[in-house]
C-alpha cells in the first residue's frame, strides 16, 4: 500500500509500505477513505524528530470501512464505516473508566513514561503505524471506532478523529462561564474549531488571535473578534483593554511548543537534531525546552482567577515556568491529551444536517495522499488551515 512516511527532519515521502494485517484478537484493519494532516503532524516535521525513525508511517485522524476484525471485535463487522480516535484506547482499565482514555492503562507506553499510544507518534506514544495511507491497523478496535451513517460525505464525522474532542476538550477545560470571554491563541484547526465551540457554548466574548491573515478571517466570519499578532505592540493590553480591563476569563493556547516569538526556545529545541539519534533523545527526554511564547502571553493576558487551557502540544521536560505570576493572579491550568470518547457523546448531536460547527467545509485543501509531501510543505508555511488527504 501507499502510505506517508517519515525519513527526516522536513522529508516526507510517499513510499510502498507493507500491507497491515490482524495481530491481536482485538484488531481491525480499515481501508482509510480520508484522513486529515494535523498540526501535532508538523512537530514530527522538526522539533520531535529524536523520536522518529526513518520509515515511520505518519498520520492520525483517520476514517474508512472494516475490511477485516479479529475474533474479539465483535461490534464491528466488514463493511461499517467507521471513525477512528488518534488515542488507542481499551475501555476497560481503571482510567478508561473515569473518562481519562488518553492515559488508558493497557496501552500506556512505560518505557517512555508516556501516556496512552497513539496512532503515527513516536516511539514516545508507542511508534504505532498512522493513518496517513490506504490502509490502518487499528489495535483496541474492540472500544475504539465509531461507527457512522454510510449517507453524507467523510467531512462530516472526519473530525471526530481529534479536532472535535480537542477543541471540545480545550473548550470544557477553559471552563467560561455564561457569557463570559475567551482569548483563543493561534488558530490553525484546533484554534479556529474552539472559537466555534466556545460560541455555540455560550462564551459572550471570543476573541481569537493569529498573524496569518486568512484563518483571522474564518474566525470572523463565524462570529469571532480577530486580532492580528503583528499590528499590536502589546496585545495582552490590547485585549485587556476589550474585557473591562481585567483580561479574559480564560485563554486557550492552541499554539504549544512551536510558537513564534521565541528566538532562544527555538534554538534549545533545534540543537539535539544536531547531535547523534542516540545522544538527540536523551537530550531531548531530560532537557528538552519549548518555545513558550504563547504560554507565557496566556499567563500574561488572562484574568486573576482565570483559567488558561492547553490544547497545544508541548513536549518540555525543562521549560522554565513563571511560577510567581502563576500563583500571584491565581491562575488555573488544565491541559491534555483529547479524550476521544468521552466527548464523542457530546459531539455527535451536531454533526446532523443543521452543521452548527461548520464541520461540512471545515477543510480548505482536500488532496491525493500521492500529494502528502506538498501537503506537509503547504501546511508548514501556512499555506493551508486545514489539508484532507484521500487515498
Amino acid at each position: 500500500m501507499k502510505a506517508a512516511v517519515w525519513h527526516g527532519k522536513r522529508d516526507v515521502r510517499v513510499d510502498e509500505v507493507p500491507d497491515p494485517v490482524i495481530q491481536a484478537p482485538t484488531d481491525a484493519v480499515i481501508r482509510v477513505t480520508s484522513t486529515g494532516l494535523c498540526g501535532s503532524d508538523l512537530h514530527l516535521y522538526e522539533v520531535l524528530a529524536p523520536f522518529m525513525n526513518p520509515g515511520d508511517i505518519l498520520g492520525h485522524e483517520p476514517m474508512g470501512v472494516v475490511e477485516e476484525t479479529g475474533r474479539d471485535v465483535t461490534a464491528l463487522e466488514p463493511g461499517d464505516r467507521v471513525v477512528i480516535p488518534f488515542g488507542i484506547a481499551c475501555g476497560a482499565c481503571w482510567m478508561c473508566r473515569q473518562g481519562l482514555q488518553s492515559q488508558c492503562e493497557t496501552t500506556q507506553v512505560t518505557e517512555y513514561g508516556s501516556g496512552a499510544a497513539l496512532f503515527g507518534y513516536t516511539k514516545l506514544y508507542g511508534a504505532v503505524p498512522g493513518a496517513q495511507a490506504e490502509y490502518l491497523r487499528v489495535p483496541q478496535a474492540q472500544y475504539g471506532p465509531v461507527k457512522v451513517p454510510d449517507d453524507v460525505p467523510d467531512d462530516r464525522y472526519l473530525f471526530l478523529s481529534d479536532v472535535l474532542p480537542t477543541a471540545w476538550q480545550a473548550v470544557r477545560y477553559a471552563d467560561i462561564p455564561p457569557g463570559g470571554s475567551v482569548a483563543v491563541l493561534g488558530l490553525g484547526p484546533i484554534g479556529d474549531m474552539c472559537c466555534r465551540i466556545a460560541t455555540h457554548q455560550g462564551a459572550g466574548q471570543v476573541i481569537g488571535i493569529d498573524l496569518v491573515p486568512e484563518r483571522l478571517a474564518r474566525v470572523m466570519a463565524r462570529g469571532a473578534e480577530g486580532l492580528d499578532l503583528t499590528q499590536h505592540s502589546d496585545i495582552a493590553q490590547t485585549v485587556r483593554e476589550r474585557t473591562g480591563g481585567r483580561g479574559p476569563d480564560a485563554v486557550i493556547d492552541a499554539v504549544g511548543m512551536e510558537a513564534h516569538g521565541s528566538g532562544a526556545g527555538r534554538l534549545a529545541q533545534s540543537l539535539p537534531g544536531l547531535l547523534p539519534e542516540r545522544m538527540a533523545e536523551k537530550l531531548a527526554q531530560k532537557a528538552g525546552v519549548d518555545r513558550l511564547a504563547a504560554l507565557n502571553l496566556a499567563i500574561d493576558m488572562v484574568r486573576r482567577g482565570g483559567t488558561i487551557s492547553l490544547s497545544g502540544v508541548y513536549g518540555g521536560m525543562a521549560d522554565p515556568m513563571p511560577m510567581l505570576r502563576l500563583f500571584d493572579k491565581q491562575i488555573q491550568l488544565r491541559m491534555g491529551q483529547a479524550n476521544v470518547k468521552r466527548w464523542v457523546p457530546e459531539i455527535l448531536p451536531l454533526l446532523g444536517a443543521d452543521d452548527p460547527l461548520g464541520v461540512d467545509d471545515f477543510a480548505t485543501h482536500h488532496m491525493a495522499l500521492d500529494d502528502a509531501t506538498l501537503a506537509y510543505d503547504m501546511f508548514q508555511h501556512k499555506d493551508a488551515v486545514k489539508v484532507v488527504l484521500r487515498p
